[in-house]
């Protein structure tokens, strides 16, 4: 039976139709024909009508269920396994099980993946060279940079960080986390800043100035300088670090954030112009009214890649004993969480944390909620563009399939170590990763846009209310 084409299996599906159809329908009217000469009522073939719309119905049915599972559901599959190797990079993707009623299908679409991972392949050996390189100028800049005692910043022109060196990360971090692509007005005083780029614009020449934290606890001697490129270079020059050469915090930096549009409403924005917040909870258990936040963990994703060192890991106070059961699941004890913060202040910090992004989840309802119940405590609103991947997952890889994290992971070859398994930063780095490998696939889908992700998953919102 496996060897039959994909051709003659679909004709073998129509002529089931119409072969059981037809015995159906004789059946009927001989059920018909025999219940009216037993009555001598003209009932029977009432009688055989009913018999046979039912028969069609459940004929139809039935022979519908094994289409499904034999031939649309393994295409549907397959269709996302091309898409994973053409578009994340994902090799040996397809399960010649799930492909062993499709004829040479199966087989064609795994020899052009393994093509394509073969070309691929070949193509990441031309460029690691030349990586290499790159990467050891930028490993000797890195250092030359950390030995300087002033913090280097590059601001775009709407007032974002497109740069950073070390010792900016541990003057940005006094202020809270640093962030690539954040506003500056959420770590100094934006009308000092303001005030100096003017300053500058208009003499066209470095221009030095007091620049204060936002709070106004810190002073820093500051200097602008301007570049061709519109953008401008803050130098601090004052920068108290303890940054050591040995242990230097590589330059982190995304030169497209200088000509990407921040003007555009959010969900007109494409995918690779966002920046996303990615995160995750545990808890004292699963039901989000009335257990508690024991850990949080986000990572940042900006240009469509995971930002090295822009993490939040927090251990949280629920103000209750955590269950022995989750502390098996999540390894948080009562010992571990004493003396943290409650969640009104780890929350504020999240929320800082993911300032100015689209925050993403699998299963975002679930943390979305302990988070929204404590916003008086915390004096914020959760106003945030959610996005969810369990639902990405849905549009990506069909609703009929498995969408828990584990199974994403093994689908798009993530492996997560086991030790950060259940654990808030381990969570969060593996859904990060998935995030990444999955926007390709959208913009293969042509969803270019927020919006068009957004419209997309609502069609699969049932999937996460029932699995919540």
């Amino acid at each position: 039976m496996e060897r039959l084409s994909l051709r003659l299996r679909i004709f073998l599906f129509f002529s089931l139709i119409a072969l059981g159809g037809t015995l159906v329908v004789l059946g009927a009217l001989w059920l018909g024909h025999s219940r009216a000469l037993e009555t001598g009522a003209t009932n029977g073939f009432t009688l055989a009508a009913i018999v046979s719309a039912f028969g069609l119905v459940g004929l139809t049915a039935g022979v519908w269920l094994l289409f499904d599972e034999n031939v649309a559901k393994p295409i549907e599959a397959l269709a996302a396994a091309l898409r994973s190797g053409a578009h994340a990079g994902i090799a040996g993707a397809i399960e010649p099980e799930k492909a062993r009623y499709l004829g040479d299908l199966g087989p064609a679409a795994s020899a052009v993946t393994r093509a394509l991972s073969e070309e691929a392949m070949a193509t990441a050996q031309r460029v690691a060279s030349e990586t290499e390189r790159l990467s050891s100028e930028k490993a000797r800049l890195t250092a030359l940079l950390t030995e300087i005692p002033v913090a280097t910043m590059l601001v775009s022109t709407e007032d974002r960080i497109v740069l950073y060196d070390g010792q900016a990360a541990e003057v940005l971090a006094q202020h809270g986390t640093a962030r690539l692509n954040a506003h500056l007005k959420d770590y100094f005083n934006a009308g000092q800043f303001a005030a100096a780029r003017k300053q500058m614009n208009k003499t066209g020449l470095e221009h030095r100035f007091t620049l204060t934290s936002t709070d106004g606890a810190q002073s820093y001697d500051a200097r602008l300088k301007p570049l061709d490129s519109g953008a401008t270079m803050l130098i601090i020059d004052n920068a108290e670090t303890t940054l050591a050469p040995e242990a230097a915090r590589p330059l982190v930096y995304d030169f497209d954030l200088l000509s990407q549009d921040a003007s555009a409403a959010i969900e007109e924005r494409p995918l690779r112009d966002l920046t996303f917040t990615v995160f995750d909870t545990e808890t004292t258990g699963l039901l989000p009214h009335k257990d508690e936040i024991v850990q949080i963990g986000a990572v940042r994703v900006v240009g469509g890649r995971i930002v090295p060192g822009e993490t939040l890991d927090l251990l949280v106070d629920p103000g209750r004993p955590i269950p022995p059961a989750s502390t098996r699941v999540h390894k948080v004890s009562d010992a571990m969480v004493a003396g943290k913060p409650r969640i009104a202040e780890a929350g504020l910090r999240l929320h800082r944390f993911a300032s100015d992004s689209v925050i993403v989840a699998h299963n975002a309802p679930f943390d979305m909620a302990f988070l929204h119940r404590h916003k008086a405590d915390m004096g914020v609103e959760w106003g945030h563009t959610i996005l969810d991947t369990v639902l990405l997952s849905a549009v990506l890889f069909g609703a009929s399939q498995t969408h828990t994290l584990d199974a994403l992971c093994a689908r798009l070859s993530i492996t997560i170590p086991e030790a950060l398994r259940h654990t808030a930063l381990g969570d969060a780095y593996a859904t990060a990763e998935t995030l990444t490998a999955m926007l390709p696939m959208l913009e293969a889908r042509g969803l270019m846009t927020l919006g068009d992700v957004l419209a997309e998953t609502r069609r699969h919102g049932r999937l996460l209310e029932d699995l919540n």
